[in-house]
């Protein structure tokens, strides 16, 4: 059985962030950060535990042509999203969602 994947509130509000920049930016360049983040978050849902442990029992994947890693922990019955989060912002801020 493959564990269930979310997003907690303060993911989904990186999120939408991001995409609200990258959008401003150029149009459709925030699709496609959704489209770069919907390809990694299908990578973490099939198999959670190939990334590696970047703090205790949290892991990471980096999304391909955006600078973002996705931070997570998995278990054996969930998979929960902490954050998405620019690899140059301060690394306490996904690390206090602990």
């Amino acid at each position: 059985m493959t564990p269930r994947l979310f997003l907690r509130a303060e993911a989904k509000d990186d999120v939408r962030e991001a995409f609200a920049w990258y959008e401003h930016r150029s149009t459709g360049l925030g699709f496609e950060f959704l489209r770069a983040l919907r390809a990694a978050l299908a990578l973490l849902a099939r198999e959670p535990r190939q990334f590696p442990i970047v703090l205790e029992d949290i892991r990471r994947t980096r999304l391909r042509r955006f600078p973002y890693s996705v931070f997570y922990v998995a278990t054996d019955d969930a998979t929960s999203v902490i954050a998405v989060m620019h690899d140059r912002r301060d690394p306490r801020r996904w690390q206090a969602r602990r």
